[in-house]
């Protein structure tokens, strides 16, 4: 029995009815199953300078090739990303394959770029004078690099330091170690812990943490402490860094041949067919003008109904939905029995609310799902979201 309406089926919503600070207000698209925010480093330095103003809690993703092939065989460790505020392309190879899906990313965003572009613009132009603390990385290292941070001439200081050695994430995540970053004041935390336990860390301590940026950005400690030189420009835009890379670190060669047999895997399983698809079905604005999609509740639950075909050019109306999905307290069932098709918009937009569902601990569930419809999401690596969730 429907208890409530039917919303929003068939037409778009006003742009009003999706609030700023609402995450679906996010532009999202799905690449190897994780959600990439469609931003250039201008727009995410702004980004984190706007949260860092106001106060306001930015958990940012920085996802290389290592670490979205890592994601895919690693639920909690792909749930980090999903659960982020931001989650930029870090990676010329995530570029390409962007391209390929005929995604409209056209710039990688490493971190170590952010860092730099907010250390250059701290204190000028009516930006407020950073405040950085430095948490991992090898002995020694974290105090090296506030002491050169604090050496140079930008208005980026920083207020701490601490290395926590090699424990586990629940040793390293003591009451006094998130006391002394609370008290210190600072705008941005940055971490460098290895990806995996980095990501983990920071989600064990997001919640007891006071600074408004959080980010993993293992690289940027031995950056700015000068133990380890960043590969030139036209080399990180070459996409050809990670010989740089092992130049530097000698020991990153078996990461790295292990990312490229990954790679070229995925490249025949999943990147080419879902290239040639997405060349194949570009469809007639018509058919996503006539899509419906529909949210209701029935027996406790709360579902969205999507009939046609859902994805970039109707994705507004989607979002809306989702949103509304998103503050309900009863468990989410998504309906595809009528779902023609989704792209890598949909499913970007789809997986948010997926990590929304799991951080309050509502089940998650998907329905009917066509052939053709489970192939579109087993191409973009998010046959997760068809699995469910108690």
């Amino acid at each position: 029995m429907i208890e409530s309406k039917m919303m929003n089926a068939g037409r778009e919503a006003p742009a009003d009815e999706l609030p700023d600070t609402s995450p679906f207000a996010r532009d999202v698209y799905c690449i190897l199953g994780l959600p990439f925010d469609l931003v250039g480093v201008a727009e995410a330095t702004r980004y984190m300078q706007r949260a860092s103003a106001e106060g306001r809690r930015c958990f940012l993703s920085t996802p290389n090739l290592n670490f979205s092939i890592a994601c895919l065989d690693d639920p909690k460790f792909r749930l980090s990303v999903i659960q982020s505020d931001l989650s930029v392309i870090d990676g010329m190879p995530l570029v390409w394959i962007a391209k390929a899906l005929r995604l409209p990313f056209r710039e990688r965003v490493a971190g170590s770029t952010l860092f730099e572009t907010l250390r250059q613009e701290s204190g000028k132009n009516g930006v407020a004078a950073m405040k950085v603390y430095f948490f991992g990385g090898p002995p020694g290292v974290a105090e090296r690099a506030g002491q050169k941070l604090n050496a140079d001439d930008s208005s980026m200081r920083a207020v701490g330091f601490d290395s926590p050695g090699f424990g586990s994430v629940e040793q390293m995540s003591n009451a006094a170690a998130i006391q002394k970053i609370n008290d210190s004041g600072a705008d941005f935390l940055v971490v460098a812990l290895g990806a995996k336990k980095g990501q983990a860390w920071i989600q064990h301590n997001l919640s007891s943490l006071r600074v408004p940026l959080v980010s993993h950005l293992g690289a940027v400690v031995n950056f700015v402490a000068g133990t380890v030189s960043r590969a030139p420009i036209w080399i990180q835009k070459s996409g050809l860094e990670w010989i740089w890379r092992i130049k530097e670190e000698p020991g990153l060669w078996r990461r790295y041949w292990n990312d490229g047999v990954n790679l070229l895997r995925l490249l025949f399983s999943n990147i080419i067919p879902a290239a040639a698809a997405a060349r194949r079905s570009s469809l007639p604005s018509a058919n996503f003008a006539c899509a419906e999609m529909a949210l209701y509740t029935e027996g406790g639950r709360c579902r969205l109904r999507l009939s046609g075909a859902v994805g970039h050019p109707n994705i507004a109306r989607l979002k809306v939905l989702l949103d509304r999905a998103a503050r309900s307290d009863a468990d989410f069932v998504l309906d595809c029995s009528a779902l023609a098709n989704v792209d890598s918009a949909a499913i970007g937009s789809l997986i948010l609310l997926y990590g929304t569902c799991l951080a309050n601990q509502r089940a998650w569930s998907v329905i009917n799902v066509p052939i053709v419809v489970r192939r579109q999401f087993e191409l973009h690596c998010a046959q997760y979201l068809l699995e469910p969730v108690a």
